[in-house]
């Protein structure tokens, strides 16, 4: 795991403990956790709007694809 060996991690994870405590750790895992979720989503929604458009459009070229995907990105952020 990226050259990092079990001595390593756990002086790792000893810091952690001692810099933010055992309450505060579960808090910052779940907000971790709820960051992740929310990346997954967002680009699934992203590979499908994708998908729909090339299935819609197949005579357009990558770059066409790629703006409206953009432009229905900033529609969507905007609310």
């Amino acid at each position: 795991m990226f050259g990092v060996g079990p001595q390593e991690l756990l002086v790792v994870l000893i810091i952690v403990l001692v810099l933010f405590g055992g309450k505060k750790i579960p808090e910052i895992m779940r907000g971790l956790g709820e960051g992740m979720r929310e990346f997954k989503e967002a680009q699934h929604k992203a590979e499908d709007t994708v998908k729909e458009l090339a299935q819609e459009q197949p005579d357009t070229s990558d770059a066409e694809i790629a703006e409206t995907v953009e432009t229905q990105q900033e529609k969507e952020y905007k609310g």
